[in-house]
Parts: structure tokens; sequence; C-alpha cells
């Protein structure tokens, strides 16, 4: 941040990945009342590689929802930890799994969905955790409103021993600012199978860093309704061996700007309106940072609600 240094304090907590208190225990969930409906069939796929620490306690997050449809599918590139043997442990509860080499993230998640059958779609990373009863609140949330495609949420951070670290409080879904920067928490997001069809089925393979970020794009372009729910659904590890960090300076920017330029050609017609509109791409952006803040601070003094 350069000179800017003395404001990250004051920056809303969407903006850091490190740890933003003493780690504590995650907090108990919240009792959630169950509808009866007829639950939709939900399919997650693992991408794991050489991530043993931390995958039982990915899978367990996932089986310990207690969802009466899920297919639960792990694909991983041929780890030489202890991985496999934890997989084995869980095989009668997988719907699918394999290890082999692969090409990297992004064809390990297409390899998995080729496998899925679900009526609503989601991956996580293998370091990374569901929340309790997360599915259910999927389930209900895009069964109760069909209009909306795709759901997603406040993030909580963990770290290397599963404590909570930190928050992500974000304000509704924006597309204008999706168009300049992501905060959408991808171990959060869960699109319908219909959408995933109409955007061509696939994760973009020359992506290693903004693969989400990528989708995302199509699935705005494709006219999809995105709905930010008021409850923290999954949990994002930061650790020092952690993609996001390992890859932010060697592809991340990279990739970034691929997709803003992306962006740009679909907003702007010449190059005074692309200028215009990276100005405003930054308007949108600082409002963006305030509304998160007013919300994490409303939260944070107990005045507003996040299940």
């Amino acid at each position: 941040m350069g000179r800017l240094k003395f404001l990250y304090p004051l920056l809303p907590g969407c903006t850091k990945l490190g740890r933003h208190y003493v780690p504590r225990e995650p907090s108990q969930a919240r009792n959630l009342t169950i509808q009866p409906i007829e639950w939709p069939s939900i399919s997650i796929v693992i991408p794991s590689y050489n991530q043993g620490p931390f995958l039982a306690q990915c899978i367990q997050s996932a089986l310990n929802q207690g969802y009466p449809n899920l297919e639960l599918i792990i694909v991983d590139g041929g780890s030489t930890d202890q991985s496999i043997e934890i997989i084995k442990n869980f095989s009668d509860k997988l719907t699918w799994w394999i290890s082999e080499p692969d090409a990297g993230q992004a064809h390990a998640i297409n390899k998995g969905m080729e496998k899925s059958s679900g009526d609503i779609l989601a991956w996580l990373n293998s370091d990374d955790c569901l929340t309790p009863n997360s599915l259910f609140r999927v389930a209900m949330l895009l069964t109760n409103n069909p209009e909306v495609d795709v759901v997603y949420s406040h993030r909580i951070l963990i770290d290397e021993s599963g404590n909570d670290i930190g928050k992500w409080i974000i304000p509704p879904h924006n597309n204008f600012v999706l168009s300049y920067v992501d905060f959408v928490p991808q171990e959060t997001m869960f699109w319908r199978k219909s959408l995933w069809a109409s955007t061509g089925s696939y994760i973009d393979e020359s992506f290693q860093f903004a693969l989400d970020w990528e989708l995302i794009h199509r699935f705005i372009e494709a006219g999809a309704v995105f709905y930010r729910a008021p409850a923290f659904l999954g949990m994002f590890r930061v650790h020092d061996k952690q993609k996001t960090k390992v890859n932010m300076h060697r592809v991340g920017h990279e990739e970034m700007e691929r997709i803003r330029e992306r962006a740009i050609t679909k907003l702007a017609q010449n190059r005074v309106q692309a200028v215009a509109c990276r100005f405003l791409q930054k308007i949108a952006l600082g409002w963006y940072l305030l509304q998160a803040r007013f919300i994490e601070i409303l939260w944070y003094a107990r005045i507003s609600k996040i299940e």
C-alpha cells in the first residue's frame, strides 16, 4: 500500500487475509429452522494436492452437515503426503474420488464436475471448510427464491489449527464492483446446475489464481441473479502454503488484469469510455468498502445479525 499504510487499520476486514484478532474457538452454530421441503441434490467437488493436514477437516465439514442429498467428489492430484489414506478412510461416504496427476486446480474441478449430477453445484478447496447447516441454508434459499441463480455469503477466516482469526463481512452483491475486484468468498458460493450448463459447464483452465472470478464473470454475462446471504457459509483457511498467497504475485496480478480488461470491453465502446469506466469502478469500489466497514461495525456492535 506504500504511502497509504497508515490507512490499513481503517479498512474493512474484507480487504485483509491476515489475522484480525487473537485466535479464538469458532462460534457455535445458531439453531436453524429446517423447512419441510424436497431437498435438492447438492454436488461438491473437493480438488486437493498435498493438503493432508487439512483434508480430513474439510471432508468432515461437508459430511457433518447431515444433508440428505449430498454428492461429495474428491479429485486428488497425485498427492505424496497422507492425503490418499485420509480419502480412503472416507471412501464409503464419497460419490467418487480419484488420485492421479492433473493439470492444476481448474482441471481437477472440471474432472470432478463431470462426475456430478446435483441440482446445486460448488467446489470446496481442501484447506477450507463449510460452516454447520450451510447446505440446508443454501438449499432453502435457492428453493424458496427460484429467481436466484447464485448464493454466497460472508466469510470466516481460520488459521492452521482451525481457530477463528477474522471475518469478511461484505455488502449486498454488486456486479459493477465485481467488474474491477472480486469480493465473493469462493468457499461460500453455490450455483444452479442450469446456470453451469448455460455457461459452458467448465472452469477456464488457463487460470490458476482467478478461476472463480472468471467463472463469476461468465455468470454475470449470462444474466445470473446473485444473492449475498446474511450468513457465514464457509471458512477460509489462512496458512503459509496457501495457494492464494503463493500465486498472488506470480500469476494473480496478471490474471486479474485479464479479467478487468475483458470487463472493460463489455462496458466501454472506446478508449474515452474505458478511462471513464475505470474511474467509476474505483469510485464504486470506495463506496463498497465504506458500506463494508459500516456493516462490519453494526455487526460487531451486535446491532445487525448474521447467522
